[in-house]
């Protein structure tokens, strides 16, 4: 088998990862050893999007390479239908042995969607999705929603040194990563005949997502050195985009944002140490990873305290931005891209790579041009959704978000404006932007005109493969 023409993939996944925040990112607080290295030599995409800013969303389509729209997976406990066209499922039906380790965030029938192998401690079908179930009966054990998860101003409160059901969760994904390596690559007791298939290998953190607890030498370390989002933060006047906010001196104090930025820190170190378990345990098997794809990214990003806002939601850059690498050195050069890509793209760019078709019906266009250094016929958009009525449209240096009829629109020039303070809808030197951006939004099934027969992003055929 050429190794050349069917690559083995390691395809790594943190949550809730602020694009800013790693080394190879610009950071200089926070240490990021192992995915700085991995970084060196990659393509590093500089404005890739997540196509929701909400966990099972954003990992439903990038699986699926649709946008919620397309897919159906639009609110937070949706997922894809048993059996459905995923990347997994694709590389599985073309000879790989595909594994997953760690987070997925199925809350459907099928929990394995398409990977041959998995590998967790976070798998469980929701009550939703069980035949029979009894609905009435089950509310009556159920605890309220409002109570069932931690107020943002609690999450900032608590933070601090200590350890959560997350730590243990991505200890639990990184022995299995390791014991998945051995027994595939190495398996030094019982030396079993191995397939020799072509490998697609995810391991898939929950770390930096909140709670923010975080071991206690990396806490003190951080603490008096992180930079943090204070007082002086602007908030947008929006109806949404201020949703949630914290006031520094009201709800809480600037100590406390400071514990917990320090504490995010240390958990985004944290999950960099796995990533660097990983890679030396391939070294050790013996792996030359210039020959491997890796990719590296996020489902979306944290806010943690910008304009006052913290976790996600917002189509702000520091939420709907993830950082983005993939590395092939044996064939792509080291360079950063600019272009606006989404997590929906990785679909068609591994297809691409490792020589499969890419299937009908996607919003996933290659990469690989982009990788080459070629923008010539990109269209530069990137395309967000939340809540099944929430839209953005990331248009080269232009971001308009769509809210539904009762709320303002919003359109930043982040060229201009980067700090995103200064909505220019109504400026009339944007009069032509706004009416692309409404019409192309009317293309994606949003808003008055929407079309009905909307099927998905219309890219074209030409660009996905």
């Amino acid at each position: 088998m050429n190794r050349h023409e069917y690559p083995n993939i390691l395809f790594l996944m943190t949550d809730e990862h602020r694009p800013d925040l790693a080394g190879f990112a610009g950071n200089s607080v926070v240490r990021t050893p192992s995915l700085d290295r991995l970084a060196k030599d990659s393509v590093i995409f500089e404005n890739a999007y997540t196509p929701s800013p909400v966990c099972i969303p954003a990992r439903q389509c990038m699986m699926s390479g649709q946008l919620p729209r397309t897919c159906g997976c639009e609110i937070f406990g949706d997922d894809l239908p048993p059996f459905y066209r995923t990347f997994a499922r694709t590389f599985s039906e073309n000879a790989y042995y595909t594994v997953c380790c760690g987070k997925l965030h199925h809350t459907g029938p099928d929990q394995m969607q398409g990977w041959q192998a998995r590998i967790g401690c976070e798998t469980r079908i929701s009550e939703k999705f069980i035949p029979g179930m009894d609905q009435e009966k089950l509310q009556k054990f159920r605890t309220p929603k409002s109570e069932l998860r931690w107020t943002n101003v609690k999450e900032v409160l608590r933070a601090g040194a200590g350890r959560c059901r997350v730590s243990s969760q991505d200890e639990y994904t990184l022995l299995g990563t390791l014991n998945a390596i051995e027994h595939i690559l190495e398996s030094p007791y019982y030396d079993k005949q191995q397939l020799n298939q072509p490998l697609l290998l995810k391991a898939s953190f929950t770390l930096p997502h909140y709670p923010y607890f975080c071991d206690e030498g990396l806490f003190k370390y951080y603490l008096n050195r992180v930079p943090v989002f204070g007082p002086e933060e602007i908030m947008s006047g929006h109806p949404y985009l201020d949703t949630k906010h914290l006031e520094i001196g009201k709800d809480v104090l600037y100590r406390d944002v400071q514990r917990a930025t320090a504490a995010y820190y240390a958990m985004v170190e944290t999950v960099d140490s796995h990533i660097g378990k990983i890679l030396d345990k391939l070294h050790e098997a013996g792996q030359n990873l210039d020959d491997w794809i890796i990719v590296f990214t996020s489902d979306h990003g944290e806010m943690l305290g910008e304009h006052g806002i913290w976790a996600k939601h917002k189509f702000y850059e520091s939420s709907v931005r993830v950082p983005l690498f993939i590395r092939f050195p044996s064939r792509f050069a080291a360079r950063r891209v600019r272009e606006n890509v989404n997590l929906c793209d990785l679909y068609a760019t591994l297809c691409h790579l490792c020589g499969l078709e890419t299937p009908d019906n996607l919003d996933s266009r290659s990469l690989v041009p982009l990788m080459n250094g070629d923008a010539s016929h990109w269209n530069n958009e990137s395309v967000s959704q939340y809540r099944g009525e929430y839209l953005m449209i990331k248009q080269d240096h232009l971001k308009y978000h769509y809210y539904g009829e009762d709320m303002p629109e919003v359109l930043w020039d982040l060229e201009k404006d980067p700090g995103e303070t200064v909505n220019l809808m109504e400026d009339p030197r944007y009069e032509n932007t706004a009416a692309a951006m409404r019409k192309r939004r009317a293309s994606l099934g949003f808003g008055p005109g929407a079309d009905p027969n909307y099927k998905n992003a219309g890219y074209e055929r030409e660009a996905v493969l």
